[in-house]
């Protein structure tokens, strides 16, 4: 495709997206992005998933796992094929895809997960979080965003970080290393906090030192042997879910440098070059395998095939690190 081409094609895309092609990419006067921001909630993928909303507050009756999900069953034992589809997926997505929180609050939302809503593990209430951070981090940055009061989830998150800088998820079973899953899951929800309530300087330190965790790795390395962690720092796959990619880190570290306003760090050439290294020769990159799993609709391209929201993250990160 031609630039021109290619930025047609991304603007043809859902409200969720096209907003951000306008604001980030073209660069659209503010009322023309904020107007296609605003249709997330009536229109498209948005309007689609709040339809799907109980009159409970929750979707699909759960916080992690829909209400007929068997916690005892193969899928739960494999940890492969989770559904995403209950609540915290849910507002995940609503969040990303730039909702704004007042159709929510409207909704009574927040005040309706915290009298309905418990955790599958222990049954503990929703806002309070429970033992995985990256759970915790989705929830810390969902009720930042709806305007909760989040202040002992982040004390708590805060207090099971690992001595090497990042986070664990399997901290509770006796892991003292961290991950780059849980690191980087960790991080996007600090970050998501500190846009949306200026964080405090605890949490603002406990990120950068946990960004350090991964830049001392090249984003991909081994910091033991400097050998690739896995093959799966390559799979480039929308939505990001809960999985770690170069590309899905370097999203976090360019949202972090605009909003802390520092410039990209050296040591992240490597990745850069990796994500530079997938487009294709029509300047789209394609969709990976699907993270496997129930969903409520499908909101990119199926594998193999280009993807929009892939492309659009992968030309702002490298126009970010071109310094366009």
């Amino acid at each position: 495709m031609t630039d021109d081409a290619l930025v047609d094609w991304l603007l043809d895309a859902d409200p969720a997206l096209r907003w951000r092609v306008e604001r980030d990419l073209v660069r659209a006067p503010d009322e023309v992005w904020q107007q296609t921001r605003s249709r997330v909630a009536i229109e498209g993928f948005g309007a689609r998933l709040l339809s799907l909303q109980d009159p409970d507050g929750q979707w699909a009756g759960g916080a992690f796992f829909p209400a007929d999900f068997d916690m005892d069953g193969p899928e739960a034992r494999s940890g492969t094929g989770q559904p995403w589809t209950a609540t915290t997926w849910s507002l995940n997505a609503l969040r990303e895809w730039g909702l704004d929180p007042a159709v929510l609050r409207e909704r009574r939302t927040a005040e309706l997960l915290a009298q309905h809503s418990r955790w599958e593990y222990d049954d503990l209430p929703y806002w309070g979080g429970e033992v995985d951070c990256c759970i915790n981090a989705w929830t810390l940055a969902n009720g930042a965003w709806l305007g909760v009061d989040v202040a002992p989830l982040l004390d708590a998150m805060l207090a099971v970080r690992m001595a090497d800088g990042g986070w664990n998820c399997e901290w509770v079973e006796g892991s003292v290393r961290s991950s780059f899953h849980s690191t980087l899951n960790v991080i996007k929800g600090l970050l998501a906090h500190q846009a949306a309530t200026g964080g405090t300087d605890e949490s603002r330190e406990a990120r950068r030192s946990a960004e350090e965790y991964l830049l001392r790795r090249g984003l991909f390395r081994r910091e033991s042997t400097g050998e690739p962690v896995a093959s799966w720092v390559r799979y480039f796959t929308y939505p990001y879910r809960a999985f770690y990619s170069v590309l899905n880190a370097a999203v976090h570290f360019r949202e972090a440098s605009l909003l802390d306003g520092t410039p990209p760090d050296p040591r992240m050439a490597e990745a850069i070059g990796m994500i530079r290294a997938a487009r294709q020769p029509d300047g789209t990159w394609l969709q990976s395998p699907r993270h496997p799993g129930t969903v409520w609709f499908e909101v990119d391209a199926p594998a193999g095939e280009a993807s929009r929201w892939l492309t659009l993250d992968a030309t702002l990160v490298l126009a970010w690190w071109d310094g366009r």
